[in-house]
């Protein structure tokens, strides 16, 4: 059933609340905001690469305030073991039976900081829960609840003794993005309310009504026309000259619910080209695997993305009508 324009009009209000709400703990960034908030309603995941002290755990926790939810952190160390992620089973003697202890990835918004410090092993322990939404122990599934939002955050500047994370892995997060330093005025603001900066948020939503904008964002309209355009990045991401490996299909359907998400979110009930064009370099870029000598030579999975979308030209709005 489609969305109706009061529908959308309804979700728009309330996604601006939530924004907003976030913004008093994380100042400054309001367009990552939303593609954290985007991400979350469309049932994806986050990726940040960024500096430390750039507020990501204040992220986390505001995000899962905002959404009457629960928190978690997760510091991934090289000792880290999949079992501290996933939560293990013990032996209780007074009982004479084996007990599951949850472990911190049962959380409506987890924070997986650090996560490339982590073995191999221990990251791969995030691919099922991130795809499927539950985890498997003993032989036993146990679903993490909704919503459920992974934000995983990995340093630009230190790789020593880091664990680079394998494509497989990269391809389940619906965005990645960056908070960044905030420019001077928010840092001002920041300086000048520093007792004022709220760490604890009331409660915008709940994870119920959460669900339902998921439910309806799913509905928005999209023309076939822009399936194939859609389409048509995605395959150029893999023809580039630069690019060794490109988007897979759960890249474009990435794509495609984060724009339905996002037009419903600014008061539409159809997804437009503009829609695609601006979440294309935060969903597509971190798919791609550049050839050694781009990467040599300077080039970005940003910057190859990028200029495909200014190469393919998108449907005109007339034809979408």
């Amino acid at each position: 059933m489609p969305i109706t324009p009061e529908q959308s009009v309804w979700f728009a209000e309330t996604f601006t609340k939530m924004v907003d709400n976030v913004e008093q703990a994380v100042l400054g960034k309001n367009h990552v905001i939303e593609l954290v908030l985007s991400a979350m309603i469309s049932e994806g995941h986050i990726l940040l690469e960024d500096f430390p002290g750039t507020g990501k755990t204040s992220l986390a926790r505001a995000v899962s305030q905002t959404v009457d939810g629960t928190s978690s952190r997760i510091q991934f160390t090289p000792d880290l073991l999949p079992g501290d992620v996933t939560g293990i089973t013990v032996y209780d003697q007074k009982k004479g039976e084996f007990e599951f202890h949850n472990g911190p990835i049962f959380a409506n918004v987890v924070l997986a900081d650090e996560i490339n410090r982590a073995s191999a092993k221990t990251q791969s322990a995030l691919l099922e829960v991130m795809e499927e939404g539950r985890v498997t122990v003993d032989g036993n599934s146990r679903p993490v609840g909704l919503p459920f939002l992974v934000i995983a955050t990995q340093n630009p500047i230190e790789q020593a003794g880091t664990y680079r994370l394998p494509e497989a892995q990269l391809d389940r997060f619906m965005i990645k993005t960056s908070l960044g330093y905030p420019d001077r005025a928010a840092t001002v603001r920041i300086l000048e309310a520093t007792a004022d900066v709220k760490q604890d948020l009331a409660p915008v939503v709940t994870p119920q009504v959460l669900l339902g904008m998921s439910d309806l964002a799913r509905q928005a309209y999209v023309n076939p026309l822009l399936f194939d355009y859609i389409s048509s990045i995605v395959e150029a991401t893999r023809t580039a000259t630069q690019v060794r490996m490109g988007a897979s299909v759960r890249g474009a359907r990435a794509l495609t619910k984060a724009a339905k998400t996002w037009a419903v979110a600014h008061g539409r009930t159809y997804v437009t080209p503009d829609d695609v064009k601006l979440l294309a370099e935060p969903v597509l870029s971190h798919r791609l695997v550049l050839d050694a000598e781009a990467e040599f030579d300077g080039v970005t999975a940003n910057a190859v993305v990028a200029q495909i979308v200014l190469d393919i030209v998108p449907p005109a709005r007339n034809d979408l009508v």
